[in-house]
């Protein structure tokens, strides 16, 4: 807790501490470049003691711009796991208030924040920090506001408000605990900081202009605002998102006892579980024997096991996550990533997120346990320079001769000139450590113990015991290593061989220590090494496979698809039929060879399926063409666009730099599904979900570096990384433009009523919605126009300064209202029916696009805790659901 309050003498210790700490830590070499430290972890202890709060991330545009680009790190490291004084670690902001003695902003108060210093400051500087103090503090309020804003857009909604009406005791429950949370939390600061020091001042608490709100807000409030507008088909998901709300919440808010850091928090959890106590409480008690008191109470899609259980599982999560992570992902985005993924886990519904949840989980875990190791182990050869393995052995010389032995040079050359008679004098050689040269406390001792070892004139080896330091308590394995002999120098000659020394090269270079995780692989050759790599390789992919294609109800992701989703039918001959099902030719021998049972063929549309709405013109075309040949036509369609994208990327290499390439790839995602998305939206779901799952599978192995895939994949990747590629392992990029293209369209799947027929129950929607597409033309047109213009007409910058310019927010904003208003359009132009049944009219419409549009460009303009691949989406579907687009 001390690291949050004001200046005074202890800050002083701290911050000289700190600097003594970064000064060691220059010289230390860590095999982890990308893990932080104790003190850099996500969930920091009850002590309070928060890591540095970097200054805000850019994101989004702001990230491709070249002034940020000339400070990024070079992507080749000489040296592994170094860091310089000035680099930011984890790049991630942080809602915890950062002690002023870490703050590293222009302006700011002297680091030891005394009286004098700051009196003797210059009063320009003075008010310079003062006006940035006044921009942040409007660029975080601008934020709230807009959260605000959603909140009540989304309250206000018709659908939404007797969803709300029935869980009004569980939401003002949650909303009472974290209001109470943030409140206490200051004064837990106050009441430390009397209790434990003299504070200098009436109120020692300083909050720096780096202080970022999006860990405390973000994965709460978008978590209740996005099951609020699901809610309104399915009621019972709503009770486990406030649960999950709650446990979003960040851990320095919560009160604790225990002063080192722990996993899971019982108050935590125990704030957790009022609601699941308050829903199962009726709020008025039956007065009559004959009443159901049951009628208020808000359903649950879980059992109260199993929702008890949502916390450890969630603070689990979180950490496996940020182990697989580390710095790529920030916190705000690790919070909303658990959130995200526990929803899939256990209130999955719809036979596309079924698919996703046995990608994902099923999958991801088996990869996780079976092939952590070996792919570890591969990353740790790959670490090893060439020229540290061990020497293959020379072949077996033939037997000299006596005239040879007695002439030989190197014998003359010892005689001569007293010169060792080993002939490894290559100081790189013998650059690798041996166990004497290691940091083990215990390995130290024992060196202190050593006999020393000389020899007289008759060339007899007497033994004296020189022990420089007494030790009691060594256990065996001190005692076997003080045994070892150390050979002083001498001018007489000596019977025995004298022994290298073990911790200098010969050429009197220290060795240089190698990390724990690369010394068990110093010791094999080259050849071996790359063998082994190829095993560990194999081994990999045969667990990927076997993580397919085994046929185990919990293991196997094909066997969880078929029950889950497909009503039992076999995986590989559904999608046969899902795509070929309508070609008279591959119907013929489906049946003519009996294969009926395995391959599910589509129904044809004159054997009726139970129509609830009337179809456009464009579903009646696709009816007569066929739906399964409609969907090879989409897949087509989608192939000829990649292949034009990655041609228009290729050419424009020698010619435009990285960030006009990289829009390419947007506008290739517009391009695919804004025309596709209304025509079969269940398939676009499900090849988004297949793709996704390949992405996270293929960047696993670039990661792993393992062959024959890793280096392939990572010079293909190289050429469109920027900033936010390079904070950690994990190229996110591609990713996380995916992902924003394909969770509007997952949530509102999901929220949308399935037509029920025949083997492709839940495979069809009947109705569109504006908000399907909010992703894509947020990810593939806002961002590549805001980029594009404001990286070349932006000469106005927003009040709280950065790399965002009003011209770019402007492009932003208008791409994004011309995409929406487009996507009006072919939603009526195709005929189909749509949610709010074209009840509003075309000014109606363009006013709610135009709001839509000004608060998704408001929120691309002042997020810094989060990816606007990912955030902005998110916000762009809540508003535009909401209002009723």
């Amino acid at each position: 807790m001390t690291d949050h309050l004001g200046s005074s003498t202890t800050a002083c210790d701290d911050a000289l501490t700190s600097l003594d700490h970064d000064g060691l830590r220059l010289l230390s070499r860590s095999p982890h470049p990308y893990h932080r430290q104790t003190s850099e972890l996500l969930e920091p202890s009850s002590g309070y003691a928060v890591r540095q709060s970097p200054p805000p991330t850019d994101s989004g545009t702001e990230a491709d711009d070249e002034h940020f680009l000339k400070g990024l790190p070079a992507p080749r490291r000489l040296h592994k796991g170094l860091r310089g004084r000035n680099d930011i670690s984890s790049g991630a902001s942080t809602p915890f208030l950062a002690p002023p003695t870490f703050l590293n902003e222009e302006g700011r108060r002297p680091s030891l924040g005394t009286r004098r210093a700051w009196n003797q400051t210059a009063p320009t500087t003075i008010d310079k920090w003062k006006r940035k103090r006044i921009k942040e503090v409007a660029r975080r309020s601008t934020e709230l506001l807009i959260v605000g804003v959603l909140g009540l857009f989304v309250c206000a909604n018709a659908h939404v408000k007797p969803i709300l009406q029935r869980s009004s005791r569980e939401l003002c429950y949650a909303a009472t605990v974290a209001a109470a949370l943030i409140i206490l939390y200051p004064l837990r600061l106050l009441l430390w900081a009397y209790w434990h020091r003299r504070p200098s001042r009436i109120l020692p608490i300083t909050i720096p202009s780096s202080f970022d709100p999006a860990p405390l807000v973000y994965p709460p409030i978008i978590t209740l605002l996005v099951s609020s507008l699901i809610a309104v088909d399915n009621s019972a998901i709503l009770l486990p998102n406030i649960i999950l709300a709650l446990c979003s919440l960040p851990r320095a808010l919560i009160p604790t006892l225990s002063s080192g850091s722990e996993d899971v928090s019982p108050l935590h959890w125990v704030l957790t579980l009022v609601p699941l106590v308050v829903s199962h409480t009726p709020s008025h008690p039956p007065t009559a024997p004959g009443t159901d008191w049951t009628a208020d109470v808000l359903p649950a899609a879980l059992s109260p096991e199993v929702a008890i259980l949502l916390y450890p599982l969630h603070c689990s999560l979180l950490r496996l996550l940020h182990e697989l992570t580390t710095t790529s992902l920030l916190p705000a985005e690790l919070q909303l990533l658990s959130v995200s993924l526990i929803n899939i886990l256990l209130l999955s519904s719809s036979p596309q997120t079924i698919i996703l949840k046995a990608l994902l989980w099923v999958g991801g875990l088996d990869i996780l346990v079976f092939c952590s190791n070996p792919i570890r182990w591969g990353i740790s050869i790959a670490r090893v320079p060439k020229w540290r393995f061990k020497r293959s052995s020379s072949p077996a010389k033939r037997n000299s001769s006596f005239l040879s032995t007695l002439m030989s040079w190197r014998r003359m050359k010892h005689d001569l000139f007293h010169s060792p008679l080993d002939s490894s004098s290559c100081s790189s050689c013998e650059a690798i450590d041996d166990t004497d040269d290691t940091d083990d406390p215990s390995t130290q001792i024992s060196k202190g113990l050593a006999r020393v070892r000389t020899s007289n004139v008759g060339g007899a080896l007497p033994t004296r015991d020189f022990d420089v330091s007494s030790f009691s308590g060594l256990d065996d394995a001190n005692a076997k290593k003080a045994e070892t002999v150390k050979v002083r120098r001498h001018t007489l000659p000596a019977t025995s061989r004298q022994r290298k020394r073990q911790t200098h090269t010969p050429s009197g270079r220290k060795k240089r220590s190698a990390s724990i995780s690369i010394k068990p692989f110093v010791s094999l050759t080259y050849k071996q090494a790359v063998i082994r790599k190829w095993v560990y390789a194999l081994y990999v992919y045969s667990c990927i496979i076997g993580a397919i294609f085994v046929p185990l109800p919990i293991i196997g992701v094909k066997e969880v698809v078929a029950r889950g989703s497909l009503h039992g039918d076999e995986p590989v001959g559904w999608a046969l039929g899902y795509l070929f099902g309508d070609i008279q030719w591959f119907r013929w021998q489906v049946v003519s060879h009996n294969l009926g049972s395995w391959i599910r063929l589509p129904l044809r549309s004159s054997q009726g399926k139970g129509q609830t709405v009337e179809y456009g013109w464009i579903e009646k075309l696709r009816a007569s063409f066929g739906e399964a040949n409609t969907r090879l036509l989409l897949s087509a369609y989608c192939l000829v666009i990649i292949a034009a994208g990655l041609t228009i990327v290729f050419r424009l290499s020698p010619v435009c730099e990285v960030d006009t390439r990289r829009k390419v790839f947007h506008f290739m995602m517009v391009a695919m599904f804004l025309p596709i998305t209304y025509i079969d939206p269940c398939f676009v779901a499900l090849a988004l979900s297949i793709v996704l799952a390949a992405f996270l599978l293929l960047d696993l192995l670039r990661a792993s570096q393992l062959p024959p895939l890793s280096k392939p994949l990572a010079l293909f990747l190289a050429p469109y990384i920027d900033g936010r590629d390079l904070r950690g392992p994990v190229v996110i990029s591609h990713i996380f433009l995916l992902i924003g293209c394909a969770i509007p369209l997952w949530l509102s799947t999901g929220s949308l009523p399935r037509s029920d027929y025949g083997h492709s129950k839940g495979w069809s929607i009947d109705t569109r919605e504006i908000a399907m597409i909010s992703g894509v033309v947020c990810v593939g047109l806002g961002d590549a126009a805001a980029s594009l213009i404001g990286r070349r007409y932006g000469h106005r910058k927003w009040l709280w300064g950065g790399g965002k310019s009003l011209e770019g927010s402007a492009a932003f904003a208008t791409a994004v209202f011309l995409g929406l208003m487009v996507a009006h359009t072919w939603l009526r132009l195709g005929g189909w029916a749509a949610t709010n049944r074209h009840a509003d009219t075309w000014q109606t419409t363009m006013q709610k696009t135009g709001v839509c549009a000004s608060i998704a460009s408001l929120t691309e303009a002042v997020l810094t805790g989060g990816n606007d691949n990912v955030i902005v989406p998110v916000v762009l579907w809540t508003c535009v659901k909401s209002l009723g687009v």
